[in-house]
């Protein structure tokens, strides 16, 4: 259920629902980070990060959570508390984290959008959908209100088809698990390109040098130092 009142947080932003299952905090005036919880065999149980962009009663997801009872939360919390309507859901990689919840927005029939890589991906691992995803090559708009919310590819990192988010209005990007928070480890490799992984987040600090808010894919979020975090995490030259 959601809080009567806000609680600020160790990074400035405002907690604006909680359960056991679900975390949403609001950063900025129309940016939102949703937190869910995955159970896996290496690294136990794992918050896991996603964004909504909010105007004028529309709502662009990136990501879903994890599971599809706090995918049904975050949807619920979208309609009745900040009295929107969810107008796409992006997921920015094929792995779970991104992509648990998907047949409960399938269910709502609330578009998707994703990567052909992705779509190609998803279907190799033996992911069903009931409905149509819309697909895109390199990068992707939707209209919001009277903005724009971006998807672009910049290249590979922590998967072949990791993309980012960008809604320039609040300089926030949604970085996913090609970002990684101040002083995480490297995580989870199996999909990875560490060779590209560095040259690709120069990519994007080259292309978004204002940006003011960056959330990884988990632990905290907070601006471009996270993409020289990342470069020095991986830098093969250094």
């Amino acid at each position: 259920m959601s809080s009567n009142t806000t609680h600020s947080d160790s990074t400035d932003s405002v907690i604006v629902y909680r359960t056991e299952n679900l975390i949403i905090k609001r950063l900025s005036k129309h940016v939102y980070k949703h937190i869910s919880f995955l159970n896996t065999n290496d690294y136990g149980k794992v918050a896991c990060n996603g964004m909504l962009v909010v105007i004028e009663q529309e709502v662009v997801i990136f990501d879903t959570p994890t599971y599809n009872t706090s995918s049904l939360e975050l949807i619920n919390f979208i309609s009745d508390d900040l009295h929107s309507k969810t107008i796409a859901l992006i997921p920015t990689h094929f792995h779970e984290d991104c992509v648990g919840g998907i047949p409960v927005f399938e269910q709502y029939h609330i578009p998707i959008y994703a990567s052909n890589q992705t779509i190609e991906l998803l279907e190799k691992s033996g992911k069903k959908f009931s409905n149509p995803i819309n697909e895109f090559d390199d990068s992707l708009s939707v209209d919001i209100g009277d903005k724009k919310v971006y998807a672009a590819y910049y290249g590979e990192g922590h998967t072949k088809d990791n993309i980012i988010g960008y809604f320039p209005v609040d300089e926030a990007i949604f970085g996913g698990c090609l970002i990684k928070s101040t002083g995480a480890s490297k995580g989870n490799l199996v999909d990875a390109n560490v060779n590209d992984w560095s040259e690709t987040i120069r990519k994007i600090k080259l292309k978004y040098p204002k940006v003011a808010i960056v959330i990884p894919g988990h632990g905290t979020w907070g601006d471009s130092a996270l993409f020289d975090y990342t470069i020095e995490l991986f830098d093969i030259d250094k």
